[in-house]
């Protein structure tokens, strides 16, 4: 299943993300800080999404209250919980 999902807060402007059976299988960032989203979507890849939620929620970026990190675990967890 593949999902897009538009960031809240943070300087990405969208989230693609290609969820198999549970497991992140790929992560694209469009926007935001390159080197660091793209360091968060491959340590993503691979991994249970429940569990990438569990370590990559309410991480605060700068005091924004969510970060590109957070905003990933955001747009899992819709994942997950439908």
């Amino acid at each position: 299943m593949t999902i897009e999902y538009t960031p809240k807060g943070v300087c990405s402007r969208k989230i693609i993300i290609d969820v198999e059976e549970g497991i992140v299988k790929k992560v694209q960032f469009i926007g935001g800080c390159n080197g660091n989203t793209q360091g968060v979507a491959r340590l993503a890849e691979g991994m249970k999404a429940e569990d990438v939620i569990s370590r990559l929620e309410r991480i605060n970026c700068n005091g924004k209250g969510t970060s590109c990190p957070d905003q990933l675990a955001q747009a899992l967890k819709t994942v997950v919980n439908s």
